[in-house]
């Protein structure tokens, strides 16, 4: 079975090489495109449209696998209880589908045409509460009441879909640290026997490296909000669907594993967290994009943009590592170790953000964000 869930990443890839080979030749004849302007110095325009590539090969992929399951449903078929699986999530599947769908089109109205910060995070919440709402599975702590998880679900993932959206302020950084994120996911999901899960994943993974392939520095294509609001959406949603404890592992002897998400992404919540406390001790919204980010400082540090895009994915790594063996660590002090080497690790991240701000974008190599909210 892995190599079918491997085959859906081959598949994912080439459609969103395709797509974002597509759209950087029409991009720009239709006017789709990222202009120079305040916070940019790049000095011609880019195209814009990645995200239409992502999405497209995350959807197409995962529609094309549930009509295949509800296709051929013999009892024969050696796939058969795989299809079986399918079938039972197809709700599940179309409903991610209409909200990937419904939040990439608000990106692709952004990215055309600023919507503000604010309408923007109302339907972003709006999206995200009518899925958790409608699918139980989805969301987490549910011994606190359907009340309470609910709104602590649609914060966690609100929280993420936002971090990608800030970490879009590098050529590749968004999108290469989801990939490297989906890959720690994937691990895991194939480890505890998650086959569901661990295919979406598949899909992501491909739809970011063909996409990677073009925006990798020095970019040919951006993705836009309409890219990064989906990734953010589908990591965000999959750790809350996802149970990080093996089936034979019960649950006081392994608790700690739910966290393991959090120290996957902690490098993207950090920043989201230090940016948005800096910009509302200055007064302005946390929504309002500006060169605050760890990222931004690195290159102030003296880092070309690559190598800070290099570095924020080989820290992502190191915890995304350590969250793999969490579900399979079999004491809580070994746990303990892992989330103090998290912390040690975002130690590292503090130190290197130590620069005087602000930072004048001029002292910058590399373009401010496309993606990130009303930036």
């Amino acid at each position: 079975m892995t190599a079918a869930i491997l085959g859906l990443a081959a598949v994912s890839f080439v459609i969103s090489w395709i797509v974002t080979f597509a759209m950087i030749r029409f991009a720009p004849r239709v006017g789709f495109v990222d202009k120079p302007g305040h916070r940019k110095i790049h000095h011609n325009p880019k195209p814009l449209g990645g995200g239409v590539a992502i999405c497209f090969a995350v959807v197409l992929p995962l529609l094309a696998v549930v009509a295949t399951a509800w296709i051929f449903k013999d009892p024969a078929n050696a796939c058969a209880p795989y299809l079986g699986g399918v079938r039972l999530k197809t709700p599940l599947a179309l409903g991610l589908v209409l909200a990937l769908l419904a939040m990439h089109v608000m990106g692709l109205f952004d990215d055309r045409k600023a919507m503000g910060p604010y309408p923007k995070l109302v339907i972003q919440l709006a999206v995200t509460t009518l899925l958790i709402v409608s699918f139980k599975e989805l969301r987490i702590l549910t011994t606190l009441g359907p009340a309470p998880s609910i709104v602590l679900t649609v914060l966690w993932v609100a929280a993420i879909t936002n971090a990608f959206n800030f970490l879009d302020n590098m050529d590749g950084l968004s999108a290469g640290i989801a990939a490297v994120a989906s890959v720690a996911f994937l691990v895991t999901a194939l480890s505890i026997g998650q086959l569901f899960v661990a295919g979406l994943l598949a899909l992501l993974l491909g739809a970011l490296l063909g996409f990677l392939w073009f925006n990798f520095s020095p970019a040919k294509i951006f993705m836009g909000d309409s890219g990064s609001l989906v990734i953010g959406l589908l990591l965000g949603v999959l750790t809350t669907l996802t149970t990080y404890l093996p089936k034979e592992r019960p649950w006081g002897a392994g608790w700690y594993a739910v966290f393991a998400p959090v120290i996957v992404l902690a490098v993207p919540l950090y920043d989201l967290i230090v940016v948005s406390v800096i910009r509302l001790s200055r007064g302005t919204s946390p929504f309002v994009g500006d060169t605050n980010h760890f990222s931004h400082r690195l290159v102030a540090r003296g880092m070309s943009r690559r190598t800070a895009v290099l570095c924020l994915y080989l820290l992502t790594a190191a915890t995304s590592v350590a969250a793999i063996i969490l579900p399979h660590v079999q004491s809580t002090f070994a746990a303990i170790l892992i989330f103090c080497q998290t912390m040690l690790i975002l130690g590292v991240v503090a130190l290197l953000e130590q620069h005087p701000l602000p930072m004048p974008p001029a002292a910058l190599d590399e373009p401010p964000s496309t993606g990130e909210t009303n930036a």
